[in-house]
């Protein structure tokens, strides 16, 4: 990779809504033409994803919504367990963990109501679909770091605590009546569906019973945008995807103020991709670097500031598809502009399943 291209890289990263013109002239190309290029190449490497769009839940209905990160441990065989788990329809993604002595699920879910869902995983724990869970409940913006192409693979992790501008991490308040058509477009979005292209979103929708307007498409893109329901970003990876090292890491600090700086300032500036969440004085961050960054990481975060640590490293060659949704949105309701899950649905649903599978 050269100089140009990881300056490029750098950029799209950083600057996700920046046009092709601006990109070419701050990367030093000569033509527009090859920034497309140069983007598909990534892309055909498996470097760059996207674009998607992160969406601010706060802004999305009246009621709140919660998302949630769940450990799960089994000893059932993964598609079973993901069979009862796809039942619960706001499940978002489901992805092995390596772990030597124990199966081990790393769940996301969005839930309207955080006692029901862990209801629910109880019934599966008390049928011995699941061995045991533990939940990780938020209510905030994702804060997501792509590459600095021209950062070190390895970096410190003696500057945790510096001072620092930490991004907000709140919610917007529903302010704006979203309709059917924005409903419908949005998963797509999130998905990266096609590089959301709307053409192609709108080719999915007719075959799914839906004839938008293309004009219709690109009102709704448009609005979410204003509104700032969405925000356009990439997942970069520091080097090919199928080379990188992806874990998810627990952290709980002494406060609040701590684990935002701890999680704002780990690997910043690095050749590294991360995402994090967080919640009063926990956070979790998903990163994809340099398998050299790994090991004896969880060591290196020996800090006084730091209570409580995990690391997870998740699992991509375990012959496996990891499930990994949109939100579910069939239950937005427009009049009202809330979106509540039928849980007793999704327990009768499991019920009947383990029933049949009993007899």
């Amino acid at each position: 990779m050269n100089e140009r291209e990881k300056k490029l890289l750098t950029l799209l990263g950083k600057h996700p809504t920046m046009s092709a013109e601006e990109l070419r002239i701050q990367s030093d190309y000569k033509w527009k033409s090859t920034i497309s290029k140069k983007i598909t190449y990534f892309k055909r490497h498996f470097i760059v994803y996207g674009p998607v769009y992160f969406t601010d839940y706060g802004r999305l209905c009246k009621n709140r919504l919660n998302q949630m990160y769940c450990f799960i441990e089994t000893q059932e065989p993964y598609d079973r367990v993901v069979s009862y788990l796809q039942l619960i329809k706001p499940l978002k993604w489901v992805y092995p963990i390596q772990s030597p002595r124990r199966t081990v699920l790393d769940v996301s879910l969005t839930s309207s109501d955080d006692s029901r869902t862990k209801a629910l995983l109880q019934l599966l724990k008390d049928n011995y679909i699941i061995q045991d869970y533990t939940i990780y409940s938020y209510h905030c913006k994702k804060i997501t770091q792509n590459p600095n192409f021209s950062g070190i693979f390895i970096p410190r992790l003696n500057n945790l605590l510096e001072p620092c501008e930490v991004p907000d991490m709140s919610l917007g308040e529903h302010d704006t009546r979203w309709n059917e058509c924005d409903m419908r477009v949005l998963p797509y979005l999130e998905t990266g569906y096609k590089t959301c292209r709307l053409i192609e979103i709108m080719k999915a929708e007719r075959n799914s019973g839906y004839n938008w307007t293309y004009e219709q498409l690109r009102y709704s893109l448009r609005k979410m945008i204003e509104n700032r329901l969405i925000q356009k970003t990439y997942i970069i990876y520091p080097i090919r995807a199928k080379y990188c090292t992806i874990f998810l890491l627990y952290l709980k600090a002494k406060s609040p103020a701590q684990i935002q700086r701890i999680l704002y300032n780990f690997g910043r500036e690095s050749r590294i991709y991360k995402h994090y969440v967080s919640s009063e004085n926990w956070g979790i961050l998903c990163c994809a670097s340099h398998p050299l960054f790994y090991p004896n990481l969880i060591q290196r975060l020996d800090i006084d500031e730091i209570v409580e640590k995990d690391l997870y490293h998740l699992d991509p060659v375990v012959g496996l598809s990891p499930l990994d949704l949109p939100t579910e949105l069939e239950c937005f309701d427009i009049e009202k502009q809330t979106l509540e899950y039928p849980y007793h649905e999704y327990e009768k649903q499991i019920r009947e399943k383990l029933e049949d599978n009993y007899t």
